[in-house]
């Protein structure tokens, strides 16, 4: 019975199998069949859309045919009808220039037989005009025989007369002129600078730069000496300046190039006299101190002489050079109280004509700027005054007027103008300005020589201390109607050769004398 059941079991094992094997392959089938007809119905649809598609290309195809022709077809009337307008503006201009044409024939020919007329008159007028210069040579020569002059006497003497007329009337003209000019121009400078100097209330006091120093008795002078010299060394050495210490009883000289220098050590000596204790030690100290306090004076005197002129952002070493000017003097007069006065004074003017008085103050104040460093840098104080300036930044208008205050260039500004104009004021005034002697001589006697050059000059004064000259001329070579001229050669020559403040009155005398004895 148990193999019946192992059989049994096994015949049912291979049942399954082979129904499964049957199953396997009917679903394969079944699968097969099924994909074969999805691919039938996608091949059908594929199809029918490629259709689609070739139908709506062919579409689009043919509305881009049609809307290309549209657009040919109405760019080929544009431009036939542009064709046609140009066609229609050559045949205008064609027959445009066919009618110039016309009309420069016509003119041709005119010119033509104008040209004809012209060269016919031409010869008549040669013609005519060689019996004009025989018909002439006959009248000169006739002329020649009744007067006794020839031609070139005749014609020497008549520019001779020609040329006396017209500088007699030239002189009285420029005497007309200068009167008329005078008369205005001293009208309107009189009220300008008269206004400007009313308002400027500047307290002007003409200084020295101190280099004596009063001891309070000879014994001082031996402490400052000190042993073997010492002290004095260490005063020179430290102010860089000489003290001269001769027999002058209770005084000591300071002798210096630099007006600070001078100061400082002249402040340096007060203090040691006054302390008592004087060695190199203490004089190093002293001299420190005096440094600090002149310092301190110089950069106040700049920043008060800005707050006085009402001239504000200036840069601070222009404030501390201005501060030196006060320890600066030119003839006995102070700079930097000079640079205030003139300061004042162009602003007034600057205002009386309408000009910028900021601006105008501000060159004012900075014109001799240049003073303050002429002890250390070679050149004149007006290129290192505009060097100085332009190194600071300083306007090209306030360069100008500083580099034109004394006329090293032309003044091409009013600014400029009114700067010299306020400098000459502030010079020329009665007592602002002092020279030595022997400068004041050598001017006076180049003033008379420069007079005494002319042809026809007899004699020469200078007097109001070199302000005016009187010259007297020949009357039998300096005629009255000469006189201006002559005057006016010798001003411009003053102008040229000579250096002075203010102005110069040239006055010229002629007279006639007659002198006879009653016996």
């Amino acid at each position: 019975m148990d193999w019946l059941h192992w059989v049994l079991i096994g015949a049912i094992l291979v049942c399954a199998i082979v129904f499964a094997v049957i199953g396997v392959i009917l679903g394969i089938i079944i699968r097969k069949a099924t994909a074969e007809k999805q691919i039938g119905s996608a091949e059908a649809q594929a199809k029918k859309l490629l259709e689609d598609a070739i139908k709506a290309a062919e579409t689009k195809r043919k509305e881009y045919l049609l809307e290309a022709k549209e657009e040919i077809m109405a760019s080929r009337k544009e431009l036939e009808s542009e064709v046609k307008e140009r066609r229609a503006e050559l045949n205008r201009q064609e027959t445009r220039l066919a009618n110039k044409e016309e009309n420069l024939d016509r003119k041709v020919d005119a010119i033509e037989k104008k040209e004809e007329t012209l060269a016919g008159k031409i010869k008549e007028a040669d013609e005519l005009k060689e019996k004009l210069t025989q018909s002439h040579e006959t009248q000169i020569k006739l002329l020649e025989k009744i007067s006794g002059y020839s031609a070139e006497e005749a014609k020497a003497s008549l520019v001779q007369e020609l040329e006396s007329e017209v500088r007699h009337e030239q002189a009285q003209k420029l005497v007309e002129l200068e009167e008329q000019f005078k008369d205005e121009a001293d009208k309107k400078a009189k009220n300008i600078i008269s206004l400007a100097i009313a308002r400027c209330a500047a307290d002007h006091v003409s200084e020295a730069t101190i280099s004596v120093v009063a001891l309070p008795n000879d014994e001082m002078k031996g402490r400052i000496i000190g042993r073997e010299g010492r002290n004095v060394r260490a005063i020179e050495n430290l102010t860089g300046v000489e003290l001269i210490i001769d027999d002058t009883p209770e005084v000591i000289t300071i002798s210096g190039f630099d007006p600070v220098r001078r100061e400082i050590a002249r402040l340096s000596i007060e203090k040691l006299i006054s302390d008592g204790r004087i060695h190199p030690t203490r004089i190093e100290e002293t001299v420190e101190k005096a440094r600090r306090e002149v310092e301190a004076s110089i950069k106040q005197a700049g920043e008060k002489a800005t707050f006085e002129t009402g001239v504000h952002g200036l840069n601070n070493e222009l404030v501390k050079l201005l501060g030196r000017l006060k320890y600066r003097t030119s003839y006995g007069q102070n700079v930097l109280t000079h640079s205030i006065e003139v300061s004042t004074l162009a602003g007034v003017m600057a205002a009386e004509l309408g000009a910028d008085v900021t601006l105008a103050k501000r060159a004012g104040l900075l014109h001799d700027i240049g003073k303050a460093l002429t002890a250390e840098i070679e050149g004149s104080h007006v290129q290192i005054g505009v060097d100085v300036a332009k190194k600071y930044k300083e306007s090209k208008e306030i360069l100008h007027a500083i580099e034109a205050h004394h006329g090293d260039v032309e003044a091409q500004t009013i600014i400029a103008v009114i700067v010299q104009a306020a400098d000459a004021i502030s010079a020329a005034r009665p007592g602002a300005r002092r020279e030595n002697l022997e400068n004041y001589i050598k001017r006076l006697q180049k003033l008379e020589e420069i007079a005494n050059s002319f042809n026809g000059v007899e004699k020469t004064f200078a007097i109001q201390a070199g302000r005016e000259i009187r010259i007297m001329v020949k009357p039998e070579q300096i005629k009255d109607e000469t006189m201006a001229l002559v005057a006016r050669d010798i001003v411009k020559k003053i102008e040229s050769e000579l250096e002075y403040p203010g102005q110069i009155k040239v006055n010229l005398i002629r007279e006639s004398r007659v002198v006879d004895y009653a016996k």
